[in-house]
């Protein structure tokens, strides 16, 4: 049967309709703003908080979700909307931002048919994962966000908890470049955002940067065992090595934290070995060895076999005491 002229010029208006929605974000003449923009975001633990925070000072509509709702209640007492799933995130949102914590949480927070946010995402619609996870997931979740008319950008990020309250975040961004740069207005509330290339890429940059801190993390629980077995006084051994060639952001960050043994996580043991095991399957496919990745998994392993996965990566202080035997003295907690 023929299809009628009317019929055809509300497809066609339907289609512009669409087309205007995209060029939303993909134009730079209407920038991102608190006034055309509602931001949806899924995960609100440790990193989530914080960079949530920085959205709703901002300005922003925001809608979040968390499997335990609680830990959602201090962003609702800021002025954020609690929403029952994902998908209803994504009803409220054009732009929704997802930080949990591993790939199935991925593949069920973005890609679940019924509750999934792409679900319910408008055409002209971002998703912005910012979880570290596998390159080829974010390959897929770019490519069923096209096939609605909507973008993805894979956007993990590094620096932690201290990083996430203080906007300055490292974001290693995949994906559309135009469709990152239309973000940046929302990313640069939270860190410094570089652009990758494509999608995946933003995981691969992410990954290496674990490899670097793997290794890093290592030599700086190992140098405070020699150090303490060597009758230093190990934290003006810290200050002294800090401002040289051996200073790291790893030694600012956890030095005085694993001298105080104050192992609260500021990123999970857990989550650090799902990102090794992530690299050594990207290495395993890439037929690159990398042995000293290897061995830092290893030991952070050890951890969630002593039923230390929940605290934090700096935890790793523990391995070594155990294998050598000792234990540093801490330092007071104020």
């Amino acid at each position: 049967m023929p299809v009628s002229v009317p019929l055809l010029r509300l497809h066609r208006r339907i289609r512009l309709s669409h087309t205007c929605i995209i060029r939303h974000f993909m134009a730079n003449s209407e920038p991102i703003s608190p006034s055309n923009t509602r931001v949806g975001w899924i995960g609100t633990g440790i990193m989530g908080q914080s960079m949530c925070a920085h959205l709703i000072r901002a300005g922003y509509s925001l809608t979040v979700f968390n499997r335990t709702p609680s830990k959602a209640q201090p962003l609702v007492h800021l002025g954020a909307h609690l929403a029952a799933s994902p998908n209803a995130v994504a009803a409220r949102s054009d732009v929704v931002f997802s930080i949990v914590g591993y790939p199935s949480d991925v593949r069920s927070v973005l890609l679940d048919p019924a509750s999934g946010a792409l679900a319910a995402l408008r055409p002209g619609g971002v998703l912005v994962d910012m979880t570290t996870s596998e390159p080829s997931l974010a390959a897929e979740v770019a490519a069923a966000a096209a096939a609605k008319g909507c973008h993805s950008v894979d956007a993990p990020v590094s620096g932690g908890d201290l990083g996430a309250r203080n906007g300055t975040l490292a974001i290693f961004a995949g994906g559309e470049e135009s469709t990152v740069e239309n973000l940046k207005p929302l990313l640069s509330l939270l860190g410094k955002v570089k652009y990758m290339g494509g999608s995946g890429k933003g995981q691969f940059a992410k990954l290496a940067n674990q490899v670097t801190i793997a290794s890093t993390m290592v030599g700086l629980v190992e140098g405070m065992v020699y150090a303490h077995k060597a009758g230093l006084d190990v934290g003006l051994y810290l200050d002294a090595i800090s401002t040289g060639a051996a200073g790291s952001r790893s030694l600012d960050s956890y030095g005085k934290r694993i001298l105080k043994r104050d192992l609260e996580p500021g990123f999970y043991v857990n989550h650090f070995v799902k990102d090794l095991g992530i690299c050594l399957k990207e290495c395993q496919n890439m037929g690159i060895a990398l042995p000293g990745l290897a061995l830092a998994q290893q030991l952070y392993v050890s951890l969630t076999a002593h039923g230390e996965g929940n605290l934090g990566t700096q935890a790793l202080i523990l391995v070594l005491e155990r294998l050598n035997n000792v234990s540093l003295p801490p330092l007071p907690l104020n």
